[in-house]
């Protein structure tokens, strides 16, 4: 991290490092989405993606920390991130949970076979937990605040909360003449103890150059975000831990702090995880308690047998 000189005012810059090996993986209908590969070769595998709208690079404060022990792959979902923008029609849950089922078993043919940690975000959370392979492929699975919910009043809650998102995504602002013009707009969705660069490196994970050269515009355009929290309510209450085929912890933000997305719901009640949350922490709990989230993930690679005693 550095601080930038020049200009009024000084910005705290994150600099997410090159990856060592980059592969594209072609999707079954012609997409393709691009894996990075950061880290030590021969450590212990984390595959890792993200939350609707954003990117993994983002999560680099969080993932950065593990990178000298762990072989570390990234992935963006379709749409997101180094993707290419595609077919609005295979924006969807169902499709994302098929896109990382076989991005994990492609990541084992591009890069060695080797037992891995699935760390997922929010959307990719809920996507791999309501995949077909329900987690077969993973020592454990971590998952960053995920959008789960249970029947009844939270369902109802969750339910009004995904319209009010959706309509405030498809009017949020998708052009800006600078990366500097969208930090305060990006600063809205952090919690107040976010780390320095926080708002920087969201902007520079998530926006892009436009192609027509006008300022910068969203990598995953804001009506393909839009329909992933509208169809969002009916898969939150369809994941079964106890049909998991691995170890599962979730790490939620705090459910008594306001949400800027979703709802986060105190899971403790279910038996069949392990869950905990992070006080004073948000949804973009990578970015405000970085150091603590990689603790858990070591951890739980520990428990998982990843990691040596």
């Amino acid at each position: 991290m550095r601080a930038a000189t020049g200009g009024a005012v000084a910005r705290s810059l994150i600099e997410v490092p090159e990856p060592r090996e980059t592969a594209a993986v072609e999707l079954p209908d012609g997409a393709e989405i691009v894996v990075r590969r950061h880290g030590r070769r021969d450590g212990p595998r984390l595959l890792m993606s993200h939350g609707n709208g954003f990117a993994a690079d983002m999560y680099y404060p969080m993932w950065g920390r593990l990178a000298e022990d762990f072989d570390i792959v990234l992935f963006d979902l379709r749409n997101h991130g180094w993707n290419a923008v595609g077919d609005i029609n295979k924006h969807n849950l169902p499709q994302f949970a098929a896109d990382i089922d076989f991005v994990t078993a492609e990541v084992g043919r591009c890069f060695g076979e080797k037992r891995s940690l699935g760390v997922f975000h929010s959307v990719s959370a809920l996507a791999v937990c309501v995949s077909h392979s329900r987690g077969k492929h993973y020592a454990g699975l971590f998952l960053l605040d995920p959008p789960f919910c249970r029947p009844g009043k939270t369902y109802a809650e969750f339910d009004e909360a995904t319209e009010k998102v959706a309509v405030a995504t498809h009017r949020r602002q998708f052009r800006f003449r600078s990366f500097e013009e969208s930090l305060p707009l990006h600063r809205l969705f952090l919690h107040r103890c976010a780390i320095p660069g926080a708002a920087d490196l969201m902007a520079r994970t998530i926006l892009r150059e436009a192609d027509d050269g006008d300022g910068v515009v969203l990598r995953c355009p804001r009506e393909y975000e839009a329909l992933i929290v509208e169809y969002a309510t009916p898969f939150a209450v369809l994941v079964d831990f106890g049909a998991l085929s691995c170890p599962v912890k979730v790490l939620g933000a705090d459910p008594t702090l306001p949400y800027s997305f979703l709802p986060t719901f105190n899971l403790a009640a279910m038996t069949s995880c392990d869950y905990d949350f992070v006080p004073e922490a948000s949804h973009m709990l990578f970015v405000e308690q970085p150091e603590f989230c990689a603790a858990r993930i070591r951890e739980f690679a520990g428990e998982c047998g990843l990691l040596d005693s």
